[in-house]
C-alpha cells in the first residue's frame, strides 16, 4: 500500500485542482461525518437545533 504523500506526488493534476478549487473530497467527508452524527443523535431522541445552510 502506498502512503498518502506518495499518492499525491503521483497525482500533480489532483494537487493543482485542490489548490485552485479546494479539497471537495475532504469537505464531503466532513459533511458526511456531521450528518452521520446528527442522524445518530436523532435516532437516539436527542434534538439538535436547525442549521442554516447558506446566506440569504
Amino acid at each position: 500500500m502506498t502512503s498518502d504523500s506518495t499518492r499525491t506526488e503521483e497525482l500533480p493534476i489532483y494537487e493543482s485542482l485542490i489548490r485552485e478549487r479546494g479539497d471537495v473530497v475532504e469537505e464531503a467527508r466532513v459533511l458526511a461525518e456531521e450528518t452521520q452524527h446528527q442522524m445518530s443523535q436523532a435516532l437516539n431522541g436527542v434534538a439538535a437545533p436547525p442549521r442554516e445552510t447558506g446566506a440569504h
